[in-house]
């Protein structure tokens, strides 16, 4: 059996500083750090964040501000791209994990490319239907990001329609996987530009929790799109999210680490409740309709790089102790 892998931040009553200390401060990064030519830093965790995050931006940042498809791979030699891959797998972005409870209050499914936002609606529908419950509603959030040429191919090969935008490919999911054909409820505002516009759109399956498709605006929009953090926040105001509240977040899971301490720090900090953060298990035969594609030793790095900066956004935003 694998080892279990570093555990995550959690947020109260546990120590999420505690938490980012014990992830960043693990055999792997710290092996990883050696592999290429760091030396670990003394000082605090605050120092220890600043280094690794200045320290993987010159060493494991391939996308360069770019989407995550036209980042480039790195070349790296064989033992060191098994130490990647090592260290991903101890780190927790290989394997998948189950949920930790039976019930939560509300189910968020995060967007991403066209092929993962289909895979991970269909995984929460297997969680709902393998007798998952939620009291709440599940929540799937995207933007109106356009899908790139090589999101349109990959659906089409599958036989999926050829959706504009993120939002739409998770809308049209839903619609299939939940068996509905209709929203109950629609609201937005349509403001002439996807940066500042929203769309709400709630379905109701029979024997299921309702099922809201948000698009949120950005929360820089004269900068840049709305990212993951702009959605949750948005969604979490509309959802009327209460301290106590148990929310299980579904992605993939290369982006567990840091899309988990993300949502600490947007939503568990400010509203007072509980993160459980789980990716697609590629292994489900409903799943094959897209098949997980090939993950590299450069994306592995390039997620490590992205939960090390989630974690030190969420520790400049923890109290003093």
């Amino acid at each position: 059996m694998p080892e279990l892998p570093v555990p995550l931040p959690v947020g109260a009553p546990d120590d999420p500083a505690a938490g980012v200390a014990r992830w960043v401060g693990a055999d792997p990064i710290r092996g990883l750090v050696a592999r290429f030519g760091g030396t670990w830093p003394d000082g605090d965790l605050t120092e220890v964040l600043r280094f690794l995050d200045e320290f993987s931006a010159t060493h494991w940042d391939f996308r360069g501000g770019r989407e995550r498809p036209e980042a480039r791979e790195p070349d790296l030699d064989p033992d060191t791209a098994e130490l990647v891959l090592a260290a991903a797998a101890a780190l927790g972005l290989v394997r998948p994990v189950l949920p930790t409870r039976s019930t939560y209050a509300h189910l968020v499914v995060l967007g991403g490319l066209g092929h993962a936002c289909v895979r991970r609606v269909a995984y929460a529908a297997h969680l709902l239907r393998a007798g998952l419950r939620v009291t709440g509603e599940v929540a799937v959030l995207g933007s109106f990001r356009p899908l790139s040429d090589w999101e349109r191919r990959t659906l089409a090969d599958a036989g999926l329609p050829g959706d504009d935008t993120e939002v739409d490919v998770l809308d049209s999911a839903v619609r299939r996987v939940f068996g509905v054909t209709a929203p109950a409820e629609r609201a937005g505002v349509d403001a002439g530009h996807p940066h500042h516009s929203w769309s709400s759109r709630t379905y109701r399956p029979a024997s299921l929790p309702p099922v809201r498709v948000l698009a949120a605006p950005s929360g820089e929009p004269d900068r840049r799109r709305a990212h993951t953090a702009d959605t949750q926040r948005f969604w979490a105001e509309h959802a009327r999210v209460a301290p106590g509240d148990e929310i299980l977040m579904v992605t993939a899971p290369i982006y567990v680490p840091f899309q988990h301490c993300d949502a600490l720090r947007t939503l568990a900090l400010p509203y007072g409740c509980g993160i459980d953060t789980v990716g697609v298990d590629p292994a489900l035969a409903d799943l094959a309709v897209l098949p997980e594609q090939t993950l590299t030793p450069g994306r592995y790095l390039q997620e490590i790089r992205s939960a090390i900066r989630s974690m030190r956004a969420l520790h400049s935003r923890l109290p003093a102790r």
